[in-house]
């Protein structure tokens, strides 16, 4: 018996939901929030309850099949780990550079690590989109972005 892809993937998956849904009930309401019907943990909940029964539904649908086998000669692990990388140092920098400036730099890096040269394309495929989640998040949902503490130290904010 051989798991295939669609096994470990399935697996990886509801692994990340369980995980994903111990997190978001541990998401801190207002009081009397847990009497409403929506609140801060109905969305990241029934993600991760949709994210279990997708994942079930894979691993009870596959078949284990020899000609479906793993193959890891393919992947390119090194670039994986330099986006993981990526994504950490992208972590570090929202607290010090803010949300706006980090997500233009995380974009950036990773469209180059993927393989982007051109300057003129990475800016352009970074700037817009970066600034578009910053003013859906900040200014329709009205969810605060800190500017950073590089530019409150050094405008006084």
């Amino acid at each position: 018996m051989i798991l295939t892809k669609n096994h470990v993937g399935g697996l990886i998956f509801l692994c990340l939901s369980v995980v994903y849904g111990y997190y978001a009930s541990q998401i801190q309401m207002l009081p009397g929030d847990e009497f409403e019907a929506f609140n801060a943990q109905t969305i990241p909940s029934a993600l991760a309850i949709l994210g279990g029964i997708f994942s079930l539904a894979l691993l009870v649908t596959s078949r284990f099949e020899h000609e479906n086998k793993i193959k890891l000669s393919g992947y390119d692990f090194v670039l994986v780990a330099k986006l993981l990388v990526l994504i950490i140092l992208f972590s570090l920098a929202l607290k010090w550079l803010g949300f706006f400036v980090s997500t233009t730099l995380f974009l950036i890096g990773g469209y180059w690590l993927l393989g982007e040269r051109r300057i003129k394309m990475l800016i352009l495929a970074s700037v817009p989109f970066a600034l578009g989640i910053w003013l859906i998040l900040s200014k329709l949902l009205d969810i605060y972005l800190a500017p950073g503490t590089l530019f409150t130290s050094m405008f006084g904010g």
